[in-house]
């Protein structure tokens, strides 16, 4: 069962323009439930089971690589729950065997409907839909994010975080930043470092979070799944010089775009900044698949 109970160490990156730099590793709270992950699944879980429904399940969405749909089906193995994953895209429905992601997923019990982009953008007819066929099953949106993820994200953050200046995590679907916005010190500045282009984000945080401490950012490639020779180079040399693996989707854009704050002068020098290493990590497989059909450089780690 998921606890709270875990010692996440934070490393020091270095010095850069007088600041400090440093990420707490999130990514090592389990090894297949990843990172903000565990935290956002954490009370939806446990809430739900404390009703002691007589058919458990557990149901949710996500596309080909998701970081959320190998989260659920590891933790519905792990609880001995029955899951299912509705997955955009029905041509993947064939690609099971040849999809990192969804073959782990598989691998560990989960169940799939493949649904079209335009079906899967329709959630509210989905959720009618999954309500009526499975009256007693937990339904988690897409990434996971609602009020009670982000009720479990405030763990993220303890005795350990209270000293730094500036608190900085990937914005995806904003559970996460809400989380750790709403319970961060009076003196924190919470920054995100936004890989989607959602112009309702800042809103969706702030009414989640009840707090208006956060600066949302765009990292220097918000396309979310997008993949630049660039970014991959800064993955690749991050890791040489530090021994941290960084995903391509969240973690990496994030680390990438707070450097460069850094060099821009953007934060005043004897800052001190803590960054969230949210996991993903089960990622890298699929993005060096796709890589290698380009003949791309790999991600390395």
């Amino acid at each position: 069962m998921l606890t709270t109970e875990h010692n996440i160490p934070i490393e020091k990156i270095g010095n850069f323009n007088g600041v400090e730099l440093w990420i707490k590793r999130e990514d090592l709270i389990h090894p297949d439930i990843s990172g903000n992950k565990y935290w956002k699944l954490f009370y939806n879980v446990k809430y739900y089971l404390d009703q002691n429904p007589s058919n458990a399940k557990l149901i949710t969405f996500g596309g080909a690589f998701s970081n959320h749909i190998a989260a659920v089906a590891a933790l519905g193995k792990s609880l001995n729950i029955s899951n299912l994953g509705i997955i955009r895209g029905e041509e993947l429905k064939d690609k099971i065997y040849d999809n990192p992601t969804l073959h782990q997923a598989f691998n560990n019990g989960m169940e799939f409907n493949f649904v079209s982009r335009e079906s899967y953008r329709d959630k509210s007819f989905l959720n009618q839909t999954l309500k009526q066929n499975f009256p007693e099953a937990l339904i988690i949106p897409e990434g996971g994010s609602n009020n009670l993820a982000v009720e479990g994200v405030q763990w993220m953050l303890n005795e350990h975080t209270k000293d730094f200046d500036y608190l900085c995590t990937a914005v995806g679907t904003g559970g996460t930043i809400a989380g750790i916005s709403k319970v961060a010190e009076p003196h924190q500045k919470v920054i995100g470092i936004k890989v989607v282009q959602d112009d309702s984000l800042e809103n969706l945080v702030k009414n989640w979070s009840g707090q208006s401490n956060f600066e949302l950012l765009n990292a220097l490639e918000a396309r979310y799944g997008k993949i630049t020779d660039d970014n991959i180079r800064f993955i690749n040399d991050f890791y040489k010089r530090y021994q941290i693996p960084l995903d391509p989707i969240y973690t990496g854009k994030m680390m990438q775009k707070l450097i460069q704050l850094i060099d821009d002068n953007y934060f005043e020098k004897g800052t001190k900044i803590l960054a969230f290493h949210t996991g993903g990590l089960q990622a890298i497989a699929g993005a060096n698949q796709q890589l290698q059909k380009k003949n791309k450089t790999l991600i390395q780690f």
